[in-house]
C-alpha cells in the first residue's frame, strides 16, 4: 500500500471521527472519557497527524456508538454524490493496521441506508489483535466466515478455532481477540448488523 493511500485513509478517518463526534455533540474530553482514548490522541487522529491502530479505532468506535467499519466511510464533506448500490472493487477502502499488519477492506457500498456491513480481512501469519470491546448504545451482531486458512477468535472467555468454511456468530459486547496461530495467512469475511438497544 503506497504512502499516498495511507495518508488519504488517515485523512478520511480524521474527518469521519470529527464528523461523528460533532454529530453526537461530544467534546474531545467527553469522547476521551467514553472511549478510553486520550484527548491528545483523539486530537492527533482528527488532524490526521497519526496512523491509529485498530485497537484505538475500535475504542473510538465504541465511544461513538458505531462499528469500526463505519470509521472508514466517506465523510459527508467528501461525499459529493451518492455512490449508489454498487461498490466497485477499486472504490472499496483498504486499510492496514500498523500494529498487527492485518489488512481490512470495506466491501459494502458506502451511504446505502442498510443495517449491515461487510468487511474482508487478510490476517498475517502469527498475527494477533485484541479489542477491548464493551457494550455500545446499539447492538452490533457480527459473523466471521473464514474463507482461507485458520484463525482463533476469543470472545470473552470462550475461544473458537475456525478453519476454512467455518462461521462464528457473536455480539460485540465483550473483549474479543483475533489470532492467526499458523504460519500461513488467513482470509475471512466479517458481516456486521446493528440494531438500537431497547429503551428501559
Amino acid at each position: 500500500m503506497s504512502q499516498d493511500v495511507v495518508s488519504g485513509l488517515d485523512q478520511r478517518i480524521a474527518e469521519r471521527v470529527s464528523e461523528l463526534r460533532a454529530a453526537h455533540g461530544l467534546s474531545l474530553d467527553t469522547l476521551a472519557a467514553k472511549s478510553g482514548v486520550s484527548r491528545s490522541m483523539i486530537s492527533l487522529i482528527e488532524r490526521a497527524e497519526t496512523s491509529p491502530t485498530a485497537v484505538v479505532l475500535e475504542k473510538l468506535a465504541t465511544g461513538l456508538g458505531v462499528t469500526l467499519a463505519s470509521l472508514f466511510d466517506t465523510p459527508a464533506a467528501l461525499a459529493h454524490a451518492p455512490s449508489g448500490p454498487v461498490a466497485r472493487r477499486s472504490d472499496q477502502p483498504q486499510w492496514r493496521d500498523p500494529a498487527s499488519g492485518y489488512v481490512r477492506r470495506n466491501v459494502s457500498p458506502a451511504g446505502v441506508p442498510q443495517p449491515m456491513q461487510i468487511v474482508e480481512v487478510h490476517f498475517p501469519p502469527r498475527g494477533r489483535v485484541a479489542f477491548e470491546t464493551g457494550a455500545r448504545d446499539v447492538h452490533v451482531h457480527q459473523q466471521v466466515w473464514v474463507l482461507k486458512g485458520a484463525i482463533d477468535v476469543t470472545v470473552g472467555a470462550e475461544r473458537h478455532r475456525l478453519r476454512e468454511g467455518d462461521c462464528l456468530a457473536m455480539e460485540l459486547d465483550r473483549p474479543t481477540m483475533f489470532h492467526n496461530p499458523t504460519r500461513k495467512p488467513a482470509r475471512y469475511a466479517v458481516v456486521l448488523a446493528s440494531e438500537p438497544r431497547a429503551k428501559r
